[in-house]
């Protein structure tokens, strides 16, 4: 059974435009590239071809997986979610007990996550160490380092 995601609609369109993108660009463009190496020759031993293909391959991989994401993507409207406890696509302001530094997160999916612009994957340590907590609670998170402390300071939407 596969995994459902939940995404923004950014987020969606931006899964949707990259698989658009692998399909109506890239495919065309190997099969091209295959096409080109198949007229210069012996195929045994030609080194062209054979990367070509490969490329095809791995191409194909990839837009299999991607479509298997995309199938069980699903687009959350974070207006109707709670803002009580922590849950995808919460904005959440924790700060380490050890350290007493302030951090704030987005929870989002694992293709949308980008910590230069404060977005964790649920699927990440913290992040599924956060899920369920409300505010003032205390997160105990295994990470490879040990135990985190977090402490839950605010969540909006």
């Amino acid at each position: 059974m596969s995994d459902i995601s939940y995404y923004t609609p950014e987020g969606f369109q931006k899964l949707k435009d990259e698989l658009e993108f692998l399909e109506n660009v890239e495919r065309p463009r190997v099969s091209q590239e295959i096409a080109d190496a198949r007229d210069k020759g012996d195929l045994s031993e030609n080194a062209e071809y054979h990367a070509a293909k490969e490329e095809q391959s791995l191409l194909e991989l990839k837009i299999a997986k991607m479509k298997v994401v995309f199938s069980n993507a699903r687009i959350l409207d974070d207006s109707q979610l709670d803002t009580s406890k922590i849950l995808v696509l919460s904005k959440v302001k924790i700060k380490n007990i050890a350290n007493k530094m302030e951090f704030s997160y987005t929870l989002v999916a694992d293709s949308e996550s980008d910590l230069k612009l404060g977005k964790l994957s649920v699927n990440s340590p913290i992040g599924k160490g956060l899920l369920g907590k409300q505010v003032g609670d205390i997160a105990e998170i295994q990470v490879p380092n040990g135990i985190m402390k977090f402490e839950i300071m605010e969540i909006s939407r």
